[in-house]
């Protein structure tokens, strides 16, 4: 068998759906022994486990390696972000886990294979990618809501400061007490212990929920979901194109093309 062939056949096993869930499959199997690697295991339990690490090392570092030869441009395998990472993962997965200073790493970047999901299902990817595509705009959201924090932190370490230094000793620790408030942890507590001393100290609290549980989060929604939708739009024009199908924007095109037809020859009329 000759390079070619086997690239094409390891193309068709990539594209294979029994495959993909194969590798989900395994996926969840590393997920699922990492978790039971947290509890104390008697010694032919821990032996099984680290036969299996062996094996799922070993298998992705295959299954990496098919994925790798099937693309046909090499140099456009890691142009792909996810597989930088996959790659990554799987290499440094390889690095032995024993007494030496890299052990530490190597545990940890096993628990990161559990991220591998996000690779393998496409719905997760767009999930991710409209997420990091939204943070330009969610950057802004979240200097304005530091913003807003910073002004009733500092109003709320001068007024409040003298009847509990605990929570409102500092403009940091002022800031901790107004995400406790804004996550609704308990902060009826607190605003009734200033309510004590200043009866309208609750018109604090409520505008502060106001302008941060409330408007700042349906800001970041808005955010959030007017990018997947665009992601979503975009990879359905990806997929029609691929199928040869009329996208909408190649209708409407058409469309347009067709009203100029009509009004031309109307004026020629």
């Amino acid at each position: 068998m000759n390079y070619h062939a086997l690239q094409d056949a390891f193309f068709r096993l990539k594209s294979n759906r029994l495959f993909e869930f194969f590798v989900i499959a395994i996926i969840i199997v590393s997920a699922l022994e990492i978790g039971v690697k947290t509890y104390p295991l008697p010694e032919w339990a821990f032996t099984y486990t680290h036969a299996l690490d062996i094996f799922i090392t070993l298998f992705f570092l295959v299954e990496i390696t098919i994925r790798f030869i099937a693309e046909p441009a090499k140099k456009d395998f890691f142009k792909n972000g996810w597989n930088i990472f996959d790659t990554l993962v799987v290499a440094i997965s390889l690095i032995p886990i024993s007494e030496s200073e890299m052990a530490l790493l190597a545990r940890l970047v096993r628990v990161f294979r559990v991220l591998r999901m996000v690779s393998v299902i496409p719905e997760l990817r767009l999930l991710i990618s409209s997420l990091i595509k939204a943070l330009p705009q969610l950057g802004y959201v979240m200097l304005l809501m530091f913003i807003i924090f910073y002004i009733y932190a500092a109003i709320g370490s001068h007024l409040f400061g003298p009847i509990n230094d605990v929570l409102w000793g500092n403009i940091a620790i002022s800031m901790l007490t107004l995400f406790r408030v804004m996550t609704f942890e308990d902060w009826t507590d607190v605003q009734y212990e200033t309510m004590e001393v200043y009866s309208w100290s609750w018109i604090f609290y409520l505008s502060f929920i106001f302008f941060t549980a409330f408007a700042f989060l349906n800001m970041v929604i808005g955010i959030v979901v007017n990018v997947m939708e665009e992601e979503n739009a975009k990879h359905r024009a990806q997929k029609a194109e691929a199928r040869n199908e009329p996208t909408l924007a190649s209708l409407q095109a058409e469309v347009r093309e067709l009203k100029e037809v009509i009004l031309a020859d109307r004026k020629a009329l």
